[in-house]
């Protein structure tokens, strides 16, 4: 990380997907604010969503297309269950794929919990300049994802590149 670049704070929402966590219950949604608060970041909005495909993506389409919110973390509803619906809810609404991160999200993780880490069906992606990032429901995984993947993606110091660099040219035609 170089230091001759000063640190850009972002606007960033969580959604908890749960069918069965509250507001007083929810540890991954808490890991999720701590870390990027602790970071420097803001916390634009966060809010708990039954597994819902369409829930979820009424969450999400608002947030995107809230010009003030510069990311958004989603976890939960990632595995295979039938209920898990998340990477369907958001997939849609994604201008682009960031494949490289559940591709690497699933390399670390397996440093971590082995071949549990097929399970995991985390993706990104970016939708009318709004990155979205949407992980598993433990808190290991938001631990994970945000220790080794996003904290440095969405760090305007980071070398050689950075997600925030690129965020001024994600409306080009």
């Amino acid at each position: 990380m170089a230091i001759d670049r000063e640190f850009k704070p972002l606007n960033i929402a969580v959604l908890v997907v749960s069918d069965t966590r509250t507001e007083e219950d929810d540890v991954s949604g808490k890991v999720l604010v701590e870390r990027l608060t602790g970071a420097g970041h803001f916390l634009a909005q966060k809010s708990i969503v039954p597994d819902n495909i369409y829930q979820i993506r009424a969450a999400v389409a608002r947030w995107i297309a809230d010009p003030a919110i510069d990311v958004i973390i989603s976890t939960g509803g990632t595995g295979v269950t039938g209920r898990d619906g998340t990477p369907e809810a958001m997939i849609p609404l994604f201008d682009k794929v960031l494949d490289g991160f559940g591709e690497v999200f699933r390399t670390v993780s397996y440093q971590e919990i082995k071949t549990s880490t097929v399970q995991s069906r985390a993706v990104a992606g970016v939708a009318n300049a709004t990155f979205i990032f949407c992980l598993p429901g433990s808190s290991g995984a938001c631990r994970t994802a945000w220790d080794h993947l996003i904290r440095d993606q969405l760090d305007f110091r980071t070398r050689p590149c950075n997600l925030v660099e690129l965020m001024p040219r994600l409306l080009e035609s």
